[in-house]
């Protein structure tokens, strides 16, 4: 029996913070080694698990995993969790890589001088560009794409949450998108979900 997947990232939320959410909802235990020195760095360099000298990196199924898409997408496939043929799946892309487009700005705040300024164009972008696409997708729908849980909808979920945290009250117009925060299995609400993540992190 194969083991669990071993996750290998810095301490924090980061590019590793997807992979994490999306090996919770398909209910896959996995560990993690946070990398706290430039020795555990250096050490994976040398073994040569990182093929682009870079984290994140997954061990799964005797493979040791980079690129964050690329991960995504194999745990999705694997679990199915990426659709049931070609359409769906670059439905399910699509969608995965707006709700990324959103969390990417957000996660480039710590390295922004003008963090107000960089806050209201996140916020301009999210309410008039993003959220509408979703809460139209979602609307007589409780997944995004082929009346399944997807990748698209834990990018959504996770993407809502780092929306909520810098900007309180901000799906009051997108009830649709609200409501996605309660489809994952085993979870009554989002806060259960977060305790479930960092509960696999320590």
């Amino acid at each position: 029996m194969a083991g669990k997947p071993v996750l290998y990232y810095f301490n924090g939320r980061g590019r590793m913070e997807a992979i994490r959410w999306l090996l919770a909802v398909a209910e896959v235990e996995f560990d993690e080694v946070l990398l706290t020195t430039r020795e555990q760095y250096d050490k994976l360099l040398s073994d040569g698990a990182l093929m682009f000298q870079q984290v994140p990196m997954v061990e799964i199924d005797g493979m040791q995993l980079i690129q964050t898409k690329a991960i995504l997408h194999y745990i999705a496939q694997k679990y199915n969790l990426h659709g049931k043929d070609p359409k769906e799946r670059v439905m399910i892309n699509m969608y995965a890589e707006g709700a990324m487009d959103v969390m990417e700005m957000i996660m480039v705040l710590p390295f922004i001088t003008d963090v107000k300024a960089k806050l209201d164009n996140i916020q301009t972008k999210a309410k008039e560009r993003y959220l509408p696409v979703y809460e139209k997708a979602l609307s007589g729908h409780i997944y995004l794409v082929g009346g399944e849980l997807s990748l698209a909808d834990v990018q959504l979920f996770e993407c809502t949450l780092m929306l909520e945290e810098k900007f309180t009250g901000i799906l009051a117009e997108f009830p649709n998108v609200k409501l996605c925060e309660k489809v994952f299995p085993g979870q009554d609400d989002a806060d259960s979900r977060r305790q479930q993540v960092s509960a696999a992190r320590q």
